[in-house]
């Protein structure tokens, strides 16, 4: 597993001291309970390096799952090869999650990911599409940071776009409020993501676990550590409305 080191990230505290696995403040940090997962799906995230919400952020804990899994921190790429490291002969094989319309998952009803189309419409032949997917790339951020990355990086047009439908809200709660229904944490997405398309229950499972331990030492500590809490992110507005 590869990981970019985020160089221009603000510490929650001078006087606590943070994982130099996970990057969280240590009483945050759940490492030493991490299960290894093999997948034969690869994990990219690209994270904007405006999140780095270490207290309740996802984006390492889920990529330290994973042995092959990357994570990179920054705008843009020259490509997906030189983003992951190692070249990549068929970027068609590699799904972006980027969240859309969900009239397409509307209109294919039942599934919860659905591979999607540069007009935003639903791909035929999805089971097809979704059984070749060699690799995922997840973009870890606001909904305004994902959209700057997504166009930041023409490449994107090349891979498959997917969407999703979850039946259920993220598990953050209240603890992180998300604006979409559908707008899940990375390490949600991860999980939905590559233990749906592999079949492989016990890796979403083994992710969900891992956010639900991550929650619930959070809440443990935030009442005797206020310091370690996130910042309240601005509102993620695309269009202000004009009274």
């Amino acid at each position: 597993m590869a990981i970019d080191p985020v160089s221009d990230a603000a510490p929650l505290g001078e006087v606590i001291p943070e994982c130099t696995r996970c990057g969280k403040a240590l009483p945050l940090c759940i490492c030493d309970s991490i299960e290894p997962l093999k997948s034969r799906i690869q994990l990219l995230i690209l994270q904007h390096p405006q999140e780095q919400d270490r207290a309740l952020g996802t984006a390492r804990l889920t990529a330290l799952h994973f042995k092959d899994a990357v994570v990179k921190v920054g705008l843009s790429w020259p490509s997906l090869s030189k983003a992951l490291g190692h070249p990549v002969h068929d970027p068609s094989r590699w799904a972006v999650l980027y969240l859309g319309s969900a009239r397409a998952a509307e209109l294919l009803q039942g599934r919860e990911i659905v591979a999607i189309d540069r007009k935003g419409e639903a791909e035929p032949h999805q089971d097809a599409i979704l059984r070749d997917i060699e690799g995922v790339i997840l973009l870890d951020g606001t909904w305004s940071q994902a959209k700057a990355l997504w166009w930041r990086n023409a490449w994107m047009l090349k891979c498959q776009r997917v969407i999703l439908d979850p039946a259920a809200p993220s598990r953050y709660g209240k603890l992180r409020k998300e604006p979409r229904r559908d707008g899940l944490s990375t390490l949600e997405a991860a999980a939905m993501l590559l233990g749906r398309l592999q079949k492989r229950p016990d890796i979403e499972t083994t992710l969900l676990a891992a956010f639900d331990r991550m929650l619930a030492r959070f809440r443990e500590v935030q009442a005797e550590l206020p310091e370690l809490a996130p910042k309240p992110k601005k509102k993620d507005w695309r269009r202000k409305k004009r009274g």
